[in-house]
């Protein structure tokens, strides 16, 4: 794998109408922005993603917190695995509440590119890291020029 993965890396088309595919892209985001290697990173989100079709906020917000632990450890994402669970439920639960889990209604609430970057790093564990990570794919579609 290289360097940097991309959403075609992992098998996942973006487009603006396909939240499913947005969230698999934000959840990438968020693993690979974590102090770990991209190849661990990318195991855990197969096993979620798409083993286990952890496909929206509210998907993964129907596992307990031992059950996230447990598929992250599958992936072999076993350093941070107890950790990231947390955030990663945290992060759901936070896009649920606020967007309806949605990174359309997100960015419908957003004034521009900027108040949306600044909304995302807002959400639980999302950083400046995490969010360039989201942002060169998803930036150019729900922000065309």
């Amino acid at each position: 794998m290289s360097k940097t993965t991309s959403a075609a890396d992992l098998g996942l088309t973006l487009a603006v109408d396909d939240e499913p595919a947005l969230f698999g892209w934000f959840l990438a985001s968020y693993l690979f922005g974590k102090r770990i290697s991209q190849g661990i990173a990318a195991q855990a989100w197969t096993v979620l993603y798409r083993q286990y079709g952890r496909d929206t906020p509210r998907k993964l917000l129907d596992l307990s917190w031992r059950q996230l632990v447990g598929y992250l450890g599958e992936g072999h994402y076993r350093r941070y695995d107890e950790s990231t669970a947390t955030r990663l439920l945290d992060v759901c639960h936070q896009l649920q509440e606020e967007y309806g889990g949605s990174f359309v209604r997100l960015r419908d609430a957003s004034t521009d590119r900027v108040d949306f970057e600044s909304r995302l790093q807002r959400l639980k564990g999302v950083g400046p890291k995490t969010c360039e990570i989201f942002m060169r794919e998803a930036g150019p579609l729900l922000f065309p020029d």
